[in-house]
């Protein structure tokens, strides 16, 4: 949606850039978007552009922006109205042209009655608003949305996954969606990974989400810390695994894990994919 909004506009040449304002800590997410200069900070060994200044000419998409900080928000407040942006550890602002699609699951106007965005700001991106109804609201995208969300996985994996199994195509069209698209995509990329076969199966989705669906709480059985602990490592390094075929160098680069650590990790829970 928000991609087809750039390319449909007059900047459709220039670059799309996107960050999840939710998903970064305050200082990570200001170097990201204002960039920053080097020695600004411990760690900063060089200088960074920054989203805004990479964007320059084109569109950055600011996903959850309900989350950012009030800080990050008074400061973004003086980019959208200078046209400027101060890097961090910087003296000279740098002119931007930069168009803003401000994307949120909150109501903003309901958390600026609360204090928690500044009304300033909400009224400076609010110029032209789209309202998305949830997923459960719009059930009869889903199977849409599971196709599109299959065909990318299995290029991403290498997999061929040809169906869903009616078992789980029910729980996709009766399930509440409180993630929204995302909790729905991020179950059909899970079970896309673990699909052995053609057809993707209810047995992929997490034990959470079929309780809740019940009507059950998720939490009537909690294993012992140690035993959740280390059930969750495993099942993240066999997925992590099978997303990178089994090549240990590349698996070890995405989860920022160094890869002897990772070899120790896969010995203790007796994972042997290829060597990488």
């Amino acid at each position: 949606r928000d991609r087809r909004l750039h390319r449909i506009s007059p900047r459709r040449d220039q670059t799309f850039l996107s960050i999840n304002c939710a998903a970064l800590p305050e200082s990570l997410l200001e170097s990201e978007l204002f960039g920053h200069e080097r020695g600004a900070f411990t760690g900063a060994t060089r200088s960074r552009e920054g989203l805004f200044r990479t964007a320059h000419k084109g569109t950055l998409l600011l996903d959850e922006i309900g989350e950012m900080a009030p800080a990050l928000q008074a400061k973004l407040l003086r980019v959208l109205q200078d046209k400027e942006v101060l890097a961090v550890g910087g003296t000279r602002p740098v002119r931007v042209d930069v168009r803003i699609i401000a994307a949120t699951n909150k109501n903003l106007k309901e958390e600026v009655e609360a204090g928690r965005f500044r009304e300033d700001l909400y009224y400076r991106i609010n110029i032209f608003a789209i309202h998305v109804p949830p997923l459960r609201e719009r059930t009869e995208d889903v199977p849409l949305l599971v196709s599109h969300f299959m065909r990318r996985y299995n290029h991403e994996f290498g997999k061929n996954v040809e169906s869903v199994s009616p078992e789980l195509m029910d729980f996709f069209l009766n399930y509440a969606w409180p993630g929204n698209v995302r909790e729905l995509q991020n179950y059909v990329e899970r079970a896309v990974l673990m699909a052995d076969g053609a057809q993707l199966e209810l047995s992929a989705v997490p034990r959470e989400a079929l309780e809740a669906a019940e009507g059950r709480p998720a939490s009537e059985e909690l294993l012992p810390y140690k035993e959740a602990k280390e059930r969750f490592e495993r099942e993240y390094l066999t997925a992590l695994l099978r997303r990178y075929r089994g090549v240990v160098s590349r698996a070890a680069r995405a989860a920022r894990i160094p890869r002897p650590n990772l070899y120790e990790k896969m010995k203790k829970h007796g994972i042997v994919p290829r060597k990488g």
